[in-house]
């Protein structure tokens, strides 16, 4: 140990940022902390050079490495396995330069995403991928591609990566990847890193595209007797060209423990249309554009909505009212983790295969009694579970949990689906990747891994590999 502190200092001048005794079990593990694994030491890089240090001397010696920013990834992509050091990156935040000539942002990787998009919009530009935790870093969110609730009309993190600055596992500094729009020049190298959950290279400087920020941004809260009805009109609204920047469902269960936890209260009574039911659904939808164009499409979407079973149409032109009930979708995971352990899920399904796979979800929940809570975006058919734990002992908690993610996994293969929308696959999806995984997809993927890192040195344990 004292010998991997001495040469680590030679590359990290500053001992401060080494840790070879006693790390806090946070960097050993992710967000939600149950899966621990091991390390030698922790450091905190501050620039390339010292990733690139780092990565020649772990090279060379056959040394694992573990990359990581935020930490708050859900499916154990940041848990050491096998020992070696842990790169952490979140130190180096900065904006290195807005272009606005050409619509880019540079950035390292450990930049919070909730800073790069108050930064952008503070000057009139916008950085649309949102996904629900606004604390993950940019190196985090391009390594799992990271989509959010604005996907179904601005896309997700792929789309917006112009170029990335890389450090390969045996510490060649590389760019893949400029400022231009359109390249065919070569193989496109940044889109095998992308949503690659560090296990190619290691991500030092972005460039990210922006678009012009929006005049007006509008939500619409629409309440449903039912899920079928509620996810029925999604399709509807997108035929009709109303073009939502979100449109998110949640089921009245979950939006109890939302509301119970934000402080936020639902409307949920007999509606407008005066039908005399009460929720039992709610699609939650966003538009932006210029005022007189969200008037339109908020309009638009009104008749549609009560054309095909709404109970009530709440535009929430108050941005305090619309951050409130936004607070209520944000806050589901956390809410249901606050009543009991329970496992985060995402999974994606074709568009028009949401209602059947949430009404299998429920029927699993019911004959199984495990409780599942659902929710997600529902213009492009990610779903997110919470499997709940409840009173159950570890024993019975991992082997009933293990049944009901084969099943939830296997009908999400059946039906077109795949068992990762955003969270990546990390070692909590692995068994189950491998399971229902094209053997050829496999052997291409350890192909391009052995080829990049044939010594195995960058997360080797999780995704794809074998």
């Amino acid at each position: 140990m004292a010998t991997l502190l001495q040469d680590l200092i030679r590359i990290i001048p500053d001992p401060e940022r080494i840790i070879t005794e006693n790390i806090d079990r946070k960097y050993l593990s992710d967000q939600l902390g149950r899966k621990q694994g091991h390390a030698d030491a922790l450091i905190f890089a501050v620039s390339t050079e010292e990733v690139s240090g780092v990565l020649r001397y772990a090279w060379k010696h056959a040394i694992a490495v573990t990359p990581r920013g935020a930490g708050t990834n859900l499916v154990g992509s940041t848990v050491p396995q096998k020992g070696g050091i842990i790169l952490d990156l979140s130190r180096m935040n900065r904006i290195l330069e807005l272009d606005e000539d050409t619509f880019t942002v540079t950035v390292e990787p450990g930049i919070l995403l909730r800073d790069l998009q108050a930064y952008v919009e503070a000057r009139g530009l916008f950085y649309p991928p949102d996904p629900g935790e606004k604390e993950a870093s940019i190196g985090g969110n391009i390594s799992t591609n990271a989509g959010g609730m604005r996907a179904v009309k601005y896309g997700v993190t792929r789309d917006y990566v112009r170029g990335l600055e890389l450090v390969t596992a045996d510490g060649t500094v590389m760019t893949v990847g400029t400022k231009n729009v359109k390249d065919t020049t070569g193989l496109p190298l940044k889109h095998l890193i992308i949503g690659a959950e560090g296990t190619l290279a290691v991500i030092t400087k972005c460039i990210l595209r922006l678009i012009p920020k929006p005049e007006t941004t509008v939500s619409v809260l629409i309440p449903y007797p039912d899920l079928k009805t509620g996810i029925g009109s999604v399709i509807r609204f997108l035929r009709a060209d109303a073009d939502p920047v979100a449109v998110e469902f949640m089921e009245r269960s979950v939006v109890r423990l939302g509301e119970a936890y934000a402080g936020v209260k639902y409307p949920d009574g007999p509606g407008a249309a005066g039908k005399g039911k009460r929720a039992e659904s709610y699609i939650l939808l966003s538009f932006d554009g210029s005022r007189s164009e969200v008037e339109q499409k908020v309009e638009r979407v009104r008749r549609l909505a009560f054309e095909n079973g709404s109970l009530d149409y709440l535009p929430l032109w108050d941005p305090k009212q619309a951050a409130e009930i936004w607070a209520v979708r944000g806050a589901l995971v956390k809410a249901v983790e606050a009543v009991s352990e329970q496992e985060p899920i995402d999974l994606v399904v074709p568009i028009d295969k949401s209602e059947e796979f949430i009404r299998f979800v429920n029927d699993l929940s019911a004959r199984t009694g495990m409780q599942m809570i659902s929710f997600g975006h529902a213009g492009d058919g990610n779903v997110h579970l919470c499997v709940v734990r409840g009173d159950r002992d570890e024993e019975t908690w991992e082997r009933e949990l293990d049944a009901n993610l084969s099943e939830l996994y296997s009908r999400t293969y059946e039906i077109g689906g795949l068992i990762s929308g955003e969270h990546g696959l990390g070692i909590s999806k692995r068994k189950y990747f491998f399971k229902e995984a094209d053997p050829a997809n496999v052997d291409w993927m350890n192909r391009i891994k052995d080829a990049l890192d044939p010594k195995h040195i960058l997360n080797d344990r999780i995704s794809y590999i074998r």
